[in-house]
């Protein structure tokens, strides 16, 4: 292997490193900026939810996650349109939670004997 041949490894290996530094640093970026969006949105819910409505939220956000961040997506987008005038109590969230939740199928299984 020649002294040519080692520099190009060399420089090769360095601009790689380079590379990787460079995508590890814009993925530490990008996640930055999703925890600031998220505890944003956070803040938000904690001021146009009542206790009990949020309680909710989290419940449902263990089970249904993206259910859960679209319900909290249409809250933010109401709440900075400015059509809240109280904080969404329980009850109206149950309410606005089966506006949204697609309607399920039912199936009745029946048995000829």
């Amino acid at each position: 292997m020649g002294d040519d041949e080692l520099a190009e490894l060399r420089r090769r290996k360095l601009a790689q490193l380079q590379q990787q530094t460079l995508d590890q640093d814009m993925m530490q970026d990008e996640m930055e900026r999703q925890q600031q969006a998220d505890a944003q949105i956070q803040m938000i819910l904690m001021k146009i939810l009542e206790p009990e409505a949020r309680e909710r939220l989290n419940t449902i956000k263990l089970t249904r996650a993206d259910f859960a961040r679209a319900v909290e997506q249409q809250l933010v987008l109401l709440a900075q349109s400015g059509r809240l005038k109280n904080k969404i109590t329980d009850a109206q969230l149950k309410a606005l939670l089966q506006q949204i939740m697609p309607a399920k199928k039912e199936f009745n299984i029946r048995r000829k004997g």
